[in-house]
């Protein structure tokens, strides 16, 4: 049984990337889209990148957190369009078996990743509210990479175990993969092997990544929220409640739109298209938006940095 899985992955040397059904006429608009959403993500991020790193107002552990969101946002997204966008224009949609891993392994990376990022996000709004005296110890910069550095390691680990059971099947059945980029669902489809595995790692996997993270921002945010109450001024309450507003939008953001590719009807793959597209390439579009028109100190520094550029012309 084993020689013939390593047959079987030797003949399958590319896979076929079926991509968003859509009339031909409809091709370039497509691409159209997906090139003018792409180059805002790569704006907007590297905007909020550029202004984090160059203006000292915002060397803060938010902001940190913030700079590595957009960098998780950007990366992905990077994974995955270009790609598309070239596959939407050839007749020919293939990609090589490595570059299919290497999408995946990227892909469920930086995903993970970004769960733990905001997850510590939402513990910084914890300390920052409700233990403001302790905040420079316990959000210190060690405290910070190292939250950062965590959350890469679980997204890498988890990763190399998603890769690594999704690509040990056998793909004697089909190449075709009917999304456009490779993900472990349609991948499972076209193998004919058993899936069982597959489908208990992916739930494990979900459970040990998802459930801990959305347990944190839930428990924090319920700390958050009985302190605030407990402000006397209406003032000082909108003021604690603007610092975590952003957080919280991005939050529903994500797993709102996640909720939506993964709960969509897998008889039904058109849709789970679209709801991917809206992770993939609305998210980290809405996600710089969020912070920078619901934030003072973001929406400052821009206006410093245009300031700036208005004085030198």
């Amino acid at each position: 049984m084993g020689d013939k899985g390593r047959d079987n992955h030797s003949e399958v040397t590319d896979f076929i990337l079926v991509g968003i059904r859509v009339r031909p006429e409809l091709h370039s608009l497509l691409f159209l889209l997906f090139l003018v959403i792409y180059g805002m993500v790569l704006v907007g991020n590297l905007s909020m990148i550029g202004i984090i790193v160059t203006d000292s107002r915002l060397n803060t552990p938010m902001y940190f957190f913030l700079g590595n969101l957009s960098i998780i946002d950007l990366s992905y997204c990077t994974v995955i369009v270009p790609k598309a966008m070239v596959n939407i224009l050839l007749q020919k949609k293939t990609i090589s078996f490595a570059g299919c891993v290497t999408q995946l392994f990227l892909y469920a990376l930086f995903m993970v990743t970004e769960a733990f990022v905001l997850a510590a996000m939402a513990y910084d709004r914890f300390i920052a509210i409700c233990n403001p005296l302790l905040y420079s110890v316990r959000m210190s910069r060690s405290v910070c990479i190292r939250l950062v550095a965590g959350s890469y390691l679980c997204g890498w680990v988890s990763s190399i175990l998603q890769i690594s059971v999704t690509f040990s099947m056998s793909f004697c059945a089909s190449r075709v993969i009917d999304h456009f980029y490779c993900d472990s669902n349609p991948i499972e489809k076209i193998s004919c092997s058993n899936v069982f595995i597959n489908k208990m790692v992916s739930l494990s996997l979900a459970i040990v990544i998802i459930l801990p993270t959305i347990i944190v921002i839930v428990v924090s945010y319920i700390y958050i929220v009985s302190t605030v109450l407990k402000i006397p001024s209406t003032e000082g309450k909108k003021k604690a409640f603007s610092t975590c507003s952003s957080h919280l939008g991005v939050v529903s953001l994500l797993y709102g739109t996640v909720s939506f590719v993964y709960l969509t009807p897998p008889n039904n793959p058109e849709l789970r298209k679209v709801a991917s597209v809206c992770y993939i390439l609305f998210t980290p579009m809405l996600n710089p938006l969020i912070y920078s028109l619901r934030n003072k100190d973001v929406k400052d520094a821009m206006r410093k940095v245009l300031w700036k550029k208005k004085v030198l012309l």
